[in-house]
Parts: C-alpha cells; sequence; structure tokens
C-alpha cells in the first residue's frame, strides 16, 4: 500500500456529515458534484485551496451524525488522500473504508498537527510524519485485508476482482 503526503485541513471535535456535506446537496451522488460542497458549512475556503493529495486532521468523534456514505465520498472526491484523527464515527469509519478513503486513528498526531504543516502517512506501518516540525507518531496501521480493499478504491472494486 502506498503512502499519502500533503498540506494539512485542521479541524476540531465533532465534525459531523452534515458539515462534510450538507445535507441540502445530497440530491446528487456524483462523486464529482459533491466534492464541490465538500465541507463548506464548516470552512469556505476548504474547497477553493485543497489540492490532490491534501489531508485532514481533526480530533475526536470526526463523521459523527447520520450514516450517509456521501461524507467520505466527498472527502475523497476532493482530493483528499487521508484523514487523521483522533477518532471517528463508527459508521463513517466503515464506509471511508468501504469507498477506499484511508483513515488514521492517532490522538498525539490529531492533537499536535497544525493546520499548513506537509505531512506523510505510510499506510503499511501507520507512521506518521510531520515534515513541518520533523515529529513523527505512530498511528493504526491497517491491516492487510483492509489495505487490500483501499488499494482497489473500494469494497465494491475489490470484491469485484476477486
Amino acid at each position: 500500500m502506498k503512502a499519502a503526503c500533503g498540506t494539512v485541513f485542521k479541524y476540531g471535535d465533532n465534525v459531523d456529515t452534515d458539515v462534510i456535506i450538507p445535507a441540502r446537496y445530497l440530491n446528487s451522488s456524483e462523486p464529482k458534484e459533491l466534492a464541490l460542497h465538500c465541507m463548506e458549512d464548516i470552512d469556505k475556503e476548504f474547497i477553493k485551496e485543497v489540492k490532490p493529495g491534501d489531508i485532514i486532521v481533526a480530533e475526536k468523534n470526526f463523521g459523527c451524525g447520520s450514516s450517509r456514505e456521501h461524507a467520505p465520498i466527498a472527502i475523497k472526491a476532493a482530493g483528499v488522500s487521508c484523514v487523521i484523527a483522533e477518532t471517528f464515527a463508527r459508521i463513517f469509519y466503515r464506509n471511508s473504508i468501504n469507498i477506499g478513503l484511508p483513515i488514521v486513528e492517532c490522538k498525539e498526531a490529531a492533537a499536535e498537527i497544525q493546520a499548513g504543516d506537509e505531512v506523510e502517512v505510510d499506510f503499511d506501518s501507520g507512521v506518521i510524519t510531520d515534515k513541518t516540525t520533523g515529529k513523527t507518531y505512530q498511528g493504526q496501521a491497517f491491516p492487510e485485508f483492509m489495505q487490500k480493499i483501499i488499494d482497489c478504491q473500494g469494497l465494491v472494486n475489490y470484491i469485484n476482482q476477486k
């Protein structure tokens, strides 16, 4: 499995699916359309500034709220290569893996990494490196079967390749 490297967008606790992708845009399930409105209710500049490979870092309970799969789809379609948080809402965690969005839990990284830092995540080892500060953190590495799902860009593609 590969690594992710990008600039950090930082958020706090309890970022819910309604601010990740507001309900008013759920009339579309097209990833590119959802991406246009990703994070707009919490960060109006996000979609203008995010670049392919960038990383979201948040604190506790990222992705709480409704169980909509649209939230991780919007994040991935916006170009985000990984989300790091202290904890994730369980349904968001599962939906992210199912659509091939890498997510890593790491309390220390979530607390210390700042907006604008350049961060690299090694998905095989779970090591998170803040290239801006030089600090490294040990995140939770993915089990091999989850790495395969993410490598295939999601559960459906993984099953279809079997």
